[in-house]
């Protein structure tokens, strides 16, 4: 069995014409003396768009971490600079509450004096060195 073929021009389908490919050999003779020249130093240089993103995400995160850092050591100093009180005989923890802390309710003082002394009842001793808050 054999086969042929037949070429009909009328059949064969539409052409286009070449076109030339993008890509080509370049031979040394051809290439532009920048491209081989070395670099003098007068090159600026030039950020895509997703390299001047990540140095922008990179400078915005470490202003956030300053920012961060700086706050929480102004705000640890403000809460460890509260003032000291020694108890005197007959005080009770609210009666010192209702006199330093006037812009507390009563148990919201007496809570935050508790907190900042680590006590665990109302009961405070005369000689006893108190913490306040906030101040």
């Amino acid at each position: 069995m054999s086969t042929a073929t037949v070429h009909d021009p009328a059949l064969a389908p539409a052409t286009r014409p070449a076109r030339r490919s993008h890509l080509r050999l370049v031979g040394l003779d051809e290439v532009p003396a920048m491209a081989i020249a070395p670099s003098q130093g007068g090159d600026q240089l030039r950020l895509t768009r997703r390299g001047r993103l990540a140095i922008t995400l990179t400078v915005a995160t470490l202003l956030a971490l300053a920012v961060t850092v700086l706050l929480g050591a102004v705000l640890s100093a403000g809460a460890a600079s509260g003032e000291t009180l020694v108890v005197q005989p007959g005080q009770t923890l609210s009666e010192i509450a209702a006199t330093e802390l006037p812009w507390l309710p009563l148990d919201r003082g007496v809570v935050q004096i508790q907190l900042a002394n680590d006590l665990s009842t109302l009961h405070v001793q005369a000689g006893q060195e108190l913490e306040i808050p906030g101040r």
